[in-house]
């Protein structure tokens, strides 16, 4: 249907008409008064979103971008850094790191499987020399849907001064993160996921631990310098030229988030994970991550039946039932499908992308009653409204 399409991947993802409104303003100069103004209370509400008193910085770049700042602020050539690798993007932040040139002992576990705490704690116990300089993971890691325990990573660091940096592009205003209680020290988000805008502005904060360790980092970066970011925030500016339309809608989306409440935003997530589970269950299909406490609140990632092609299930959900959903990724390719359900997401587009993969499966000759999946999720639904 011309211009409208239920858009459930992890990213981008569907945008409010009033942040879309918001961006469709006319041009402003970005060292302009207002702009100014503007960029001091995106800034300063962005701290409320991270639960930091610490500056969260704007870039303009997609997540990765962050991810690369993360690392070359903080990491030398030749140092060791542990990465913890349970997916696509855990595999990148290894991947920036090695391309610094820092010493990486990846620690791999399998697609479903959370990070263990007790692996990080064992190297470190055995790092007498406090050789290692950073923890690296990502809160959710989207091309999986796993949900890292990232305060009992913490703990298991205990008193190593390595610097705990979490990617939390697509964790942030989706599961519950109080970055300064759970004492991370570099922390990443981006713009198209919760954020409910278009790919383009990334953010980061730093914990004052991690502003040392950065004073001796020695690695080349020109645009993602974050002395450079600092020092223009304080005149509430960024260094180069930012992407102006962006944060105008950048300010309405945190507006909206504000509004509605971080409590009530993490409880409507756990809801919408519920939804999508008990359906893809009901619907006898095989979830990726089997255990329930590391079930992403943002994406659910369900693996393809057998004698079914990933690529001719997208076609029909695409094409006849206008409802996008995400393949996997890597070696996941065409192995698992994702839906996501984070951002501008309601809950009866969850029922309704559960009935187009219902109806889907069906034409595709996958044996499943029509309706089984849309009455899981209609049972969580009135589940919640009767707690509430």
């Amino acid at each position: 249907m011309y211009e409208k399409q239920i858009l459930l991947i992890p990213g981008p993802t569907m945008i409010p008409p009033r942040v879309l409104r918001a961006m469709a303003a006319p041009s402003m100069g970005h060292r302009s008064e207002k702009f100014s103004q503007i960029i001091k209370e995106v800034s300063e509400n962005l701290k409320k979103i991270f639960q930091t008193k610490n500056d969260v910085y704007i870039l303009t770049s997609s997540g990765s971008g962050a991810m690369e700042a993360s690392v070359v602020n903080f990491i030398n050539p030749q140092d060791k850094v542990i990465v913890l690798v349970n997916g696509k993007f855990g595999d990148r932040y290894a991947k920036i790191n090695e391309r610094v040139g820092a010493e990486v002992i990846r620690l791999d576990f399998e697609p479903g499987v959370p990070a263990d705490p007790e692996k990080v704690r064992e190297i470190l116990a055995q790092d007498t020399n406090k050789e290692i300089k950073a923890v690296f993971v990502q809160q959710n890691e989207t091309s999986t849907g796993i949900l890292n325990d990232i305060k009992a990573i913490k703990e298991a660091m205990g008193d190593h001064p390595a610097l705990l940096i979490v990617d939390s592009i697509s964790g942030m205003a989706v599961a519950d993160f109080p970055v300064d209680e759970w004492g991370a020290d570099v922390v990443v988000a981006g713009s198209q996921k919760a954020f409910m805008i278009p790919p383009g502005l990334a953010f980061i904060t730093v914990s004052e631990k991690a502003w040392k360790v950065n004073e001796q980092c020695r690695s080349f970066n020109f645009y993602f310098d974050l002395r450079a970011a600092k020092k223009n925030l304080a005149k509430n500016t960024t260094p180069y030229t930012p992407a102006t339309s962006l944060i105008i809608g950048l300010k309405e989306s945190i507006d909206i988030l504000l509004e509605e409440g971080l409590e009530n935003i993490f409880r409507k997530q756990l809801k919408y994970k519920e939804m999508v589970r008990e359906a893809v269950k009901a619907m006898g299909l095989e979830l990726l991550v089997q255990d329930e406490k590391y079930a992403s609140p943002a994406i659910t990632a369900i693996k393809v039946p057998e004698n079914i092609a990933w690529k001719d299930l997208n076609n029909l959900l695409v094409n006849e039932f206008n409802v996008m959903l995400a393949g996997g990724q890597d070696e996941l390719k065409g192995k698992i499908f994702r839906i996501g359900h984070i951002g501008y997401v309601h809950e009866m587009d969850l029922v309704v992308a559960i009935a187009a993969l219902e109806m889907a499966l069906y034409k595709l000759g996958y044996p499943v009653e029509l309706g089984t999946g849309v009455k899981a999720c209609q049972e969580v639904i009135l589940k919640y409204k009767e707690v509430n």
